[in-house]
């Protein structure tokens, strides 16, 4: 039985949400992105897994820092001293606007590490493994743009650019699956996006048209592929399940439109045997930075009471988090909140970052009640119309009643006394 790991979209660089560190000499976002890529080479040397599968994007862009670029080569040389293969697929953050140029994982290639294979071009290739033999067709992410050099398609429109754009994919991966063979378990390894597939944060990134494709499109459903390791999309998600299609997505969470998603990678298996062969996999989460948005409703003349309250209520999910708050309340109250103040308190509740604090305004319509005109000067009646109105609980309700209708008496048999 094969082992596998299958990951993408470490988009090391990213920096947003973090402080510079001198002491490691980049910013503390970068080493959260290092940490889960420590977490992933660290299952895949303690659990011996036979290979390492990653889908693409390397880097937040295709020029990082040498310091990256170090950071990146002592994680692969920890797997090359395991023993333990890797292929590392080129996406579309790793790709130089001009296409003359190198990616920055090119390196890899020219050195002819034993144990590590860049795909820079659609192509099959084997992987000799401690438990046998693994076939790989990859697909890197290809630009759109690269059809452009074509004078006619120049002046076509878009439609008529990704049906091209998809038949010049499909004839190159055509004869790399045709010469898969069916005894010897593969996989199909892409940077794309797949018909079916939820797009996060990552679709503001995309430059351009983003062509999906269709298994059938590519060639998939009628080869001999045991699983389709997918990168791009930052979501982990499933569109198939025989064969399995599946998006790793990214390691850690790139925005807060990602705050609720689980960051991790993939663990598979393939039986031995002949096709089709038993295939399963389960997704890991790692241990990431939590991000938490916390939505305040100030309903009182003392906002910042308020707003301190609520923020020691939520202490627990606070330390360690990337940590940003949404007030909500009238202009006269809005005047009181000091953000600065909400800051420091965010800090020393454990808050690794304060991505913001946001203070809306509006005006409270106070709702009409409409009042027969028997009730109007009926102080029990008024008071029970104003608990229906703020919706309390049952017993609050009874309690608030009961409590007024005393006080209301106790008023109203002072004001019979003679005087």
């Amino acid at each position: 039985m094969l082992r596998l790991i299958h990951f993408a979209d470490l988009h090391l660089g990213v920096e947003t949400h973090g402080q510079f560190r001198p002491d490691l000499g980049h910013s503390s976002r970068i080493q959260d992105f290092l940490d889960a890529f420590d977490q992933i080479i660290d299952a895949a040397i303690e659990e011996r897994f036979d290979a390492v599968l990653f889908a693409g994007d390397a880097f937040k862009h295709a020029e990082p820092s040498p310091t990256l670029q170090r950071r990146f080569a002592e994680r692969i040389q920890r797997l090359l001293a395991a023993g333990i293969p890797i292929v590392l697929l080129v996406g579309n953050h790793d790709r130089p606007r001009s296409v003359v140029r190198s990616t920055p994982i090119d390196i890899y290639a020219a050195l002819r590490l034993p144990g590590v294979i860049v795909a820079n071009r659609p192509e099959r290739f084997t992987i000799a493994t401690p438990s046998g033999p693994l076939q790989v067709v990859a697909l890197p992410w290809i630009p759109p743009r690269l059809l452009l050099a074509d004078d006619a398609l120049r002046e076509a429109g878009t439609p008529e650019l990704e049906r091209r754009y998809k038949e010049v994919i499909a004839s190159a991966l055509a004869p790399l699956l045709a010469a898969l063979d069916a005894a010897t378990p593969a996989v199909f390894l892409g940077h794309l996006s797949m018909e079916g597939g939820r797009f996060g944060s990552e679709r503001s990134v995309i430059l351009g048209n983003d062509p999906l494709f269709g298994l059938d499109e590519l060639g998939l459903n009628s080869a001999p592929i045991d699983y389709v390791a997918l990168g791009h999309l930052h979501s982990h998600q499933v569109l198939h399940e025989r064969p399995p299609v599946v998006y790793a997505g990214s390691v850690e969470r790139i925005d807060f439109g990602e705050e609720r998603e689980d960051k991790g990678y993939v663990a598979v298996r393939i039986a031995a045997g002949p096709y089709p062969r038993d295939v399963s996999w389960e997704f890991r989460p790692l241990r990431t930075r939590p991000m938490r948005t916390f939505r305040l409703d100030i309903l009182t003349d003392t906002p910042m009471d308020e707003i301190r309250r609520a923020l020691e209520r939520h202490a627990t999910l606070i330390p360690e988090a990337i940590v940003r708050v949404t007030i909500t309340t009238t202009p006269e109250r809005a005047a009181a909140i000091r953000p600065l103040e909400v800051r420091r308190w965010l800090s020393e509740l454990g808050a690794a970052h304060v991505a913001g604090i946001t203070v809306q305004t509006e005006r409270v319509a106070r709702p009409r009640v409409e009042l027969e005109r028997s009730s109007r000067h009926d102080p029990v009646s008024l008071l029970e119309r104003w608990v229906n109105l703020h919706r309390l609980s049952d017993q609050l309700a009874k309690a608030v009643i009961q409590r007024g209708r005393e006080i209301i008496e106790r008023v109203e048999s002072r004001s019979s006394e003679p005087r």
